[in-house]
């Protein structure tokens, strides 16, 4: 494990910390090791999947600390990269997945990052203190790895000072008149046709980008998914829309519309009801597979009888 350091920071830190249950544990060593070194620690512990990265996005983003302290975050979950896009969403907050302490000098060297996003699944203890050391200990536009560990020239170094200023400010003058240009999910798919899902009628798919693998999706409004599991876990945002998803392994429902995200686990059975026409962002590892565990009807039926014929 390695050592405990003092910070080379020039004013004190205060860190808001959390995580969801993948990342929990690490989050903890990690915590223990920055009261170790007597730095201020908020932690907010932990909430189901990426709720907990908004919160601490939020705080760091509307910090009231005392201008002589800086304020950063810690967030951590199973692969590290939710809780950094879910941070992320909040003006001001620059966070970095950072697997290993090469990644953490980058990230602090190149992008200034306030935000450390680590990975719970595989991320050893050791490892982790290593990342959370050298993401405290390297000043903006420090040597880095990318930068062959030499100074930066003065033209980069120009470029890194303007992209800070810059940064905040995209998108704040962009015309609204097209609703898809918000959003990098949507361009990807705008003008792409979306192949039916021939073994659930009422869906469409089509895939953005192969290994890791992701898709877009749409249901029609009164679609159910049949209780089904994958051998993979998967991520999903939705876009547009509202649905249900009853998670049968672990007896929980969750409701979600635009903005909610939902990871399941590999192998867990959930069931799905589409209430509006929908559209999500899916993320997954490995090949597409899908095993059904009850019939269409029999999904149909169960669904009814919980909703009371469809209410909501």
């Amino acid at each position: 494990m390695a050592e405990s350091t003092t910070t080379t920071t020039t004013r004190p830190l205060k860190i808001i910390a959390g995580a969801d249950s993948f990342g929990c544990t690490l989050k903890d060593t990690l915590v223990s090791h920055l009261r170790s070194l007597n730095i201020e620690v908020e932690d907010l512990c932990t909430s189901s999947y990426y709720t907990i990265a908004a919160e601490v996005g939020r705080q760091v983003s509307s910090s009231t600390t005392p201008a002589a302290t800086e304020t950063r975050g810690l967030v951590a979950c199973g692969t590290g990269v939710g809780v950094a896009i879910f941070a992320n969403k909040f003006p001001g907050v620059y966070a970095a997945t950072c697997l290993t302490p090469e990644d953490a000098l980058n990230a602090r060297s190149i992008n200034n990052s306030n935000v450390l996003a680590v990975s719970g699944m595989s991320t050893s203890p050791s490892t982790a203190i290593d990342i959370l050391n050298t993401w405290l200990n390297t000043p903006f536009k420090s040597p880095c790895p990318a930068s062959n560990s030499q100074p930066w020239p003065q033209d980069i170094e120009s470029f890194l000072d303007s992209s800070i200023k810059e940064m905040p400010t995209i998108g704040s003058g962009s015309s609204q008149s097209d609703e898809s240009a918000k959003c990098a999910i949507c361009c990807l798919v705008k003008n792409r046709e979306l192949n039916p899902i021939d073994i659930i009628p009422g869906g469409s798919m089509k895939i953005l980008r192969e290994t890791p693998t992701s898709a877009f999706v749409r249901f029609k409004a009164g679609s159910v998914e049949p209780a089904h599991h994958h051998t993979f876990g998967h991520d999903l945002v939705v876009m547009e829309g509202k649905k249900s998803v009853w998670n049968l392994s672990k007896k929980e429902r969750y409701d979600l519309g635009v903005g909610d995200f939902l990871f399941t686990p590999a192998g867990d059975v959930h069931r799905v009801k589409y209430y509006e026409d929908t559209e999500f962002f899916i993320r997954w590892d490995g090949k597409w597979d899908m095993f059904f565990d009850e019939d269409l009807e029999t999904a149909k039926a169960a669904v009814e009888k919980e909703l009371g014929n469809g209410a909501v």
